[in-house]
């Protein structure tokens, strides 16, 4: 069977692009999670992305075992720990931090998920994760202690993605991060796009119809939301194919 990577690329090939809700298992309870994949199911999402900065041990594992029961849509990996790791999912996300210099969130935190993932048939993704300013700091920008890159700095971010590739990254993610007062700004997706070769990651901030657009426009093959569903799962109806 083709893995989750190997459509990723195939979909960017093909000039096709993808849209992914972010579903952090804080703020998603069991019991919800019928009627959320339902509309989930209903729309033009293409991959289901679970974690979250801090989640209670099980939390994540639990979850995805029952948003498993309710779609066929590949559900990924976005952990903020290892303990967010589920045989469940169908793919891992294997974040480093490249934009701080904290050493736990570039290679240590990896180092402690060897043991679950080397017996493992989970998929795993190497991906560059770069936070951007958004005008507020972030749950992510607390617990990992970095400081997001300046939004203005758009050469920084582009050399950044680059440097990830050239390490061998399969995927880069750029993120605003949760609740972001601005998303991605649009010259910077389309100035890391523009000197890629690997799929662009997108999130944060992107809250309608139309911003989802500019993002797609401006070169971003996945675009991750979160909130916007959270607090407004009306948002589900401008997104029916």
């Amino acid at each position: 069977m083709k893995g989750i990577y190997y459509h990723i690329t195939q979909s960017v090939s093909e000039g096709k692009k993808s849209l992914a809700v972010l579903i952090d298992p804080d703020k998603m309870t069991v019991q919800n999670v019928p009627g959320f994949i339902e509309n989930v199911n209903n729309s033009i999402i293409t991959f289901i992305f679970v974690g979250g900065s801090t989640v209670e041990t099980e939390a994540t594992h639990i979850l995805v075992s029952e948003i498993k029961k309710h779609t066929s849509l590949p559900v990924v990996l976005f952990p903020g720990d290892v303990t967010q790791i589920s045989e469940a999912a169908d793919a891992l996300l294997f974040l480093s931090l490249i934009s701080g210099d904290n050493p736990e969130y570039l290679i240590g935190k990896h180092i402690k998920a060897v043991p679950k993932l080397m017996h493992s048939d989970l998929e795993t993704i190497p991906t560059g994760y770069i936070l951007i300013e958004n005008g507020k700091q972030t749950t992510v920008e607390k617990v990992t202690e970095t400081k997001p890159i300046p939004r203005e700095n758009k050469e920084l971010i582009m050399h950044t993605s680059k440097a990830a590739e050239l390490l061998g990254m399969q995927l880069i993610y750029l993120e605003a991060g949760s609740g972001a007062l601005h998303p991605v700004p649009l010259e910077t997706i389309r100035l890391v796009k523009q000197n890629l070769n690997i799929p662009l990651i997108v999130g944060g901030g992107i809250r309608s119809k139309q911003q989802l657009n500019n993002a797609f426009e401006a070169g971003a093959d996945i675009v991750v939301i979160g909130t916007a569903f959270e607090t407004n799962e009306a948002f589900f109806e401008e997104l029916k194919p």
